[in-house]
């Protein structure tokens, strides 16, 4: 007769198994949390004080200011897949122009952005805010379009440029921009805060008649939602 014998298994495997589920477990749940935590905010937070501000949306405000989970959520996995740290990527459609190499400091006083570095050097906003034309420059006569990221106003830090813009709905029309580029100190004043599609190019569009600066990031914070369009004039 033929004796088989039964080796009971290793409770290091059951160990592993338990490990990793614990690990998918957790990462879900990150994932989930960082698609739901702006849309909460958005809910409880910003969308009372949009709709508290004389802001022009050439979209409906109602579908703006009353915009729900569902449709934020929509915009969401973008964010997961493209990569909003690279300007180039939020207007894929609209070429930035040859770099010059331009570079300066920005200040935002109102919502505590100090020097913060601006340069068409290169499209990478987790290094500095982004030049988008390089045919004029603050102080000149025309449209200088700047990018910054944003992301959650709780994650605000004014030293890191992944953040440097969180704040942006904060302004309002009548506050300062500041710019020095060298010896030279140009303060702008906010004229109007816009909302737009994330692919209308509009705002891109050149602007001879004075100096300004259109400073452009996403909105609501921590989604890709709308863009903020924040545009000043030269005082």
């Amino acid at each position: 007769m033929t004796k088989y014998y039964y080796r009971k298994s290793s409770g290091t495997s059951r160990k592993s198994l338990r490990i990793l589920s614990l690990f998918l477990s957790l990462a879900g749940i990150i994932i989930f949390l960082y698609v739901l935590f702006p849309l909460i905010s958005w809910q409880i937070y910003f969308a009372p004080e949009f709709r508290a501000q004389k802001i022009e949306i050439p979209i409906p405000r109602s579908v703006y200011a009353g915009a729900g989970v569902g449709s934020l959520l929509s915009y969401a996995g973008q964010s997961l897949t493209t990569d909003y740290t690279n300007a180039q990527n939020w207007y894929p459609s609209s070429r930035f122009e040859k770099l010059n190499n331009l570079n300066y400091s920005l200040s935002i006083p109102k919502i505590g952005v100090v020097d913060a570095r601006v340069s068409s050097a290169d499209t990478d906003l987790t290094k500095h805010m982004v030049q988008f034309n390089t045919d004029t420059a603050p102080g000149r006569n025309g449209n200088t379009v700047i990018f910054g990221h944003s992301t959650l106003p709780q994650l605000f830090n004014p030293n890191d440029y992944k953040t440097i813009l969180a704040n942006a709905y904060k302004i309002r029309v009548g506050d300062e921009v500041i710019v020095t580029m060298g010896s030279e100190k140009y303060t702008y004043k906010v004229q109007s805060i816009t909302v737009v599609e994330p692919n209308d190019t509009s705002v891109l569009a050149q602007d001879l008649s004075d100096s300004f600066i259109t400073l452009i990031t996403c909105t609501p914070p921590g989604t890709i939602w709308k863009r903020l369009i924040v545009k000043a004039k030269l005082t």
